[in-house]
């Protein structure tokens, strides 16, 4: 289905997230269910391990690139440039999903020194949490690009219906990340090996199998039967470049696009323009929805035909 989606929608990169989570899933479910039925086997606990702790941020990403293409249909209320969205909140899930690599082989690895195991806790509990402090930071940003919406007369029914289907996706994938978090602290003290240790003393999360097909399993499926109903290509243009008129928040516009003149490593670290804030330098860049929003119709047919090009362009260009 997700093929379909994709071939239906021309969305392929931001399509090519969801099958990559769900190819992670399948394997790591796979695998999960061959070590069932030999549960003696460390290297296939450790695969399913990685893969299932893996496939999520991939949604995640996901949601970065669907945040961004929402940002550009309303430029004039983005606290941050859109592009940025992506090269900023991308780098942590990078972070994250270099912890989780070593964090789940160490930590799975019973036949390890106890202070490797400890290290690799650690890094999943650190992988974990910055998970958590990422999807804080994201709900702020489209919290606020959503509140400015409203107070600038913005009633879009396509930018409403893909905001409140990031919430939901994102609401999803918290509850699933706080479901790990609470299981991982649970047993984050214990060591397998020592005879002393009483399988009855591990939490509930641990010894019961269905904590997890309800809290990780139906979830992450929930939100890829999301992504396939409401599909964020239902709703938003395909070009970068057509954006909703600040004039009556419904008609789109074909503009030359969101741009900033910074250099790129400016941009990324420093998303918010913060020092051009502090020198009263950060409006600088030109507003190109002021230029070009409203006044189509007084345009020389010149220019109309140029501004319609902007699009062609795009498309051409990912093509």
């Amino acid at each position: 289905m997700k093929e379909i989606l994709r071939c239906h929608y021309k969305s392929w990169r931001l399509t090519s997230f969801y099958v990559s989570c769900a190819v992670l899933f399948t394997a790591g479910f796979i695998v999960r269910e061959l070590g069932a039925f030999d549960y003696r086997n460390l290297v296939k606990f450790i695969v399913t391990t990685y893969l299932v702790y893996a496939a999520p941020p991939s949604a995640e990403f996901a949601n970065y690139t669907i945040l961004g293409r929402i940002l550009y249909y309303a430029p004039y209320h983005s606290p941050i440039h859109p592009g940025r969205v992506i090269t900023t909140f991308a780098f942590i899930p990078t972070v994250v999903e270099a912890l989780n690599g070593p964090g789940a082989w160490l930590s799975a690895n019973q036949s390890l020194p106890r202070w490797k195991q400890d290290v690799g806790r650690n890094l999943l509990q650190a992988a974990l949490l910055m998970q958590l402090a990422v999807i804080a930071l994201f709900l702020l940003l489209a919290g606020t690009f959503h509140r400015r919406c409203h107070r600038g007369g913005i009633r879009s029914a396509k930018l409403e219906n893909v905001l409140y289907t990031l919430y939901a996706s994102t609401s999803l994938l918290t509850i699933r990340t706080i479901y790990r978090v609470v299981e991982y602290w649970s047993v984050a003290d214990f060591h397998y090996h020592d005879k002393s240790v009483d399988p009855m003393s591990f939490s509930p999360i641990i010894r019961y199998e269905w904590f997890f097909y309800v809290f990780e399993a139906s979830l992450m499926l929930m939100n890829h039967v999301l992504m396939n109903v409401r599909h964020p290509r239902r709703y938003l243009p395909k070009s970068t470049k057509t954006y909703l008129s600040a004039t009556d928040g419904k008609t789109e516009v074909t503009g030359p696009g969101y741009k900033d003149s910074r250099p790129f490593l400016v941009t990324l670290v420093d998303p918010f323009d913060l020092v051009g804030l502090i020198r009263g330098t950060r409006n600088g860049n030109v507003k190109f929805w002021e230029e070009t929003d409203g006044h189509e119709a007084d345009k020389p047919e010149g220019q109309k035909v140029k501004a319609k090009g902007y699009v062609k362009e795009d498309v051409e260009a990912a093509k």
